[in-house]
């Protein structure tokens, strides 16, 4: 894994939708079907993770037993935070809260404080779900346990839910750690430095963001967010530029462009969705334009 200092971390937001969201109040009965008991055996082994359950602010890499489509890209591994949140990207840094995660309910958890306080998982290879048992927010044991899961489920939809929330979210104080829910992605573009002839400059854009009313989380309530058609399905420019279902990519339209209207691709790569790379093999000017924009041998963004 590599690491990006702050320093070279920038973000930047687009209005484009890529997923559906529904939300179910506590009196929606479909709200506890979203619940995945954990000592139900038959959804598969529950491993409680020895580290993140006796620290604070820490993170863990955890691999996927299936390839899950987030944003339409593929991801073998993820990260799992103490603080309520999914980190989704492959490079980390120090900002993990700012962009590229799934959070149920991002806050200062520290599962240290208590034993009883536990971040939990299972893969049964159909889900994969994380459980925040019974964490407590840092300083603050007084005011409560907290309970709640995030699950990814191979068809790439997203699911939260809520067992325990016993203080309103805006009651959480974001001053050592944001207070947030919902997704977010990010890809990052890579560019040669003018400070060494080796050195590369990472600068991450955010293109897209998830927000839930962090007022409807209370006790036994669920959201789920179901992923729209993604350019990524399509193997051709032709396929993805003929489609009727996806997000209007226009990829290829841009790189006829490209040769003089550099800040035409500047714009595309925060508004379109930037996964296009991957059907770089059709289109005719990529040769001349791949250095351009800083892309990895592999034709995809360096994540």
């Amino acid at each position: 894994i590599d690491t990006l200092p702050d320093n070279m971390t920038h973000l930047v937001e687009d209005s484009r939708n890529y997923y559906t969201q529904r939300s179910f109040g506590p009196d929606d009965r479909r709200a506890g079907a979203f619940w995945v008991d954990m000592d139900d055996l038959q959804h598969g082994q529950v491993r409680m993770h020895g580290l993140l359950s006796n620290t604070h602010k820490q993170a863990a890499r955890v691999a996927l037993s299936f390839p899950f489509p987030f944003y339409g890209h593929y991801l073998k591994q993820i990260t799992i935070a103490t603080g309520g949140f999914i980190f989704m990207g492959d490079v980390t840094h120090r900002m993990l809260t700012a962009t590229q995660y799934v959070a149920p309910l991002m806050a200062n958890f520290d599962p240290s404080s208590a034993k009883e306080s536990t971040v939990q998982y299972l893969d049964n290879g159909e889900v994969f779900v994380v459980q925040w048992e019974r964490v407590r927010l840092h300083g603050r044991d007084s005011e409560g346990e907290f309970t709640f899961q995030a699950a990814l489920y191979r068809s790439g939809t997203i699911t939260f839910s809520y067992r325990d929330i016993p203080l309103s979210v805006e009651q959480i104080i974001s001053g050592q750690h944001p207070v947030k829910a919902g997704l977010s992605d990010a890809f990052m573009v890579v560019k040669p430095s003018s400070k060494t002839a080796d050195a590369r400059q990472r600068t991450i854009y955010e293109y897209h963001r998830v927000q839930i009313d962090t007022a409807k989380i209370t006790n036994n309530c669920a959201f789920e967010f179901t992923a729209l058609p993604s350019c990524l399905q399509h193997n051709s420019c032709v396929l993805c530029l003929s489609a009727n279902q996806t997000l209007g990519c226009k990829w290829c339209h841009v790189l006829q462009s490209l040769q003089d209207q550099q800040s035409v691709v500047n714009s595309c790569l925060i508004t379109s969705h930037h996964h296009l790379l991957t059907i770089f093999g059709p289109c005719a000017m990529l040769s001349n334009s791949r250095r351009e924009v800083g892309y990895s041998k592999e034709h995809k963004p360096v994540r």
